[in-house]
């Protein structure tokens, strides 16, 4: 018997379809915020579970599974127009059958890429931006990684599959930072949940996107939670972004990898809320 799927199931005008699970834990006679947050590759919603009890009872918490990952809907490329202005309509999409204005969007790893175009293009519906251990684009070393000696890093991710994939990205130093055996396994099983044409169509989205060419056009506050010690970004480049960005602050995370929201989430919760409490 297959394992119900948690939370909420929307379909878009294209036909695709997206998962998220909704907490909200706020006084439900006092107007909320929300918060949406968006994972990094081959993560999914299930992946922030530790964030909403420390969100959530302050905020509306909308976490989403991104186009091909976890519960959310797998294209088909030859039909599917897989661009940043299709993920950003979606997103739209997502608030509007929601009937949510404007959402304070949280992207982590090249989720925040995403969250930078967003904000740009759609900047009514962003009160503010919060990126956490995200590079501006994937340098050819880290598509390189990514593809573990295959012949790219989308074939990596059909030849391997997506746990074959995780297991090898596992072991890679500064990626996964909890070394906890039950961890990540725990970890491997969940990228494991996406299938590996998801990751593998996701993968060839990201190789090319590049948000450099928009930083200076947010308007929006915005947070950078900077890792010290990440494989995927370095301190330079965000503190790069925060030059780039009018109204950015930056909080530099000093955990041993990639993943600082697991990693130190109660510093990274403490710097989102403090960040939060200032936006009028």
């Amino acid at each position: 018997m297959q394992a119900a799927i948690p939370g909420k199931i929307i379909t878009h005008p294209n036909g695709q379809t997206t998962h998220l699970i909704i907490d909200n834990f706020t006084d439900p006679w006092l107007p909320c915020e929300t918060i949406l947050i968006q994972h990094g590759f081959a993560r999914h919603a299930a992946f922030w579970y530790h964030w909403v009890p420390v969100l959530a009872r302050k905020y509306r918490v909308i976490r989403r599974d991104a186009r091909g990952h976890g519960h959310s809907s797998t294209p088909d490329e030859r039909t599917y127009d897989y661009s940043i202005d299709t993920i950003c309509e979606e997103i739209v999409d997502t608030l509007d059958q929601l009937g949510i204005r404007q959402v304070h969007f949280l992207g982590e790893s090249t989720s925040g890429m995403v969250g930078e175009f967003f904000a740009c293009k759609h900047a009514e519906r962003v009160k503010s931006l919060i990126i956490c251990s995200s590079p501006t684009f994937l340098p050819p070393q880290a598509l390189s990684l990514f593809a573990f000696g295959h012949k790219d890093w989308p074939t990596a991710c059909r030849e391997l599959g997506s746990r074959g994939w995780a297991e090898a990205l596992s072991k890679v130093p500064g990626t996964v930072s909890i070394q906890d055996k039950n961890y990540v396994d725990w970890w491997i099983d969940q990228v494991g949940v996406s299938s590996a044409e998801g990751l593998a169509g996701y993968a060839k989205f990201l190789s090319s996107l590049d948000s450099r060419g928009v930083l200076s056009q947010i308007k929006v506050p915005m947070l950078i939670l900077a890792p010290a010690n990440s494989a995927a970004t370095k301190l330079e480049e965000q503190r790069g972004i925060k030059q780039s960005v009018e109204q950015a602050q930056l909080e530099v995370i000093s955990g041993k990898g990639h993943e600082i929201y697991v990693e130190m989430p109660e510093a990274c919760q403490k710097a989102v809320l403090a960040f939060l409490s200032q936006i009028k």
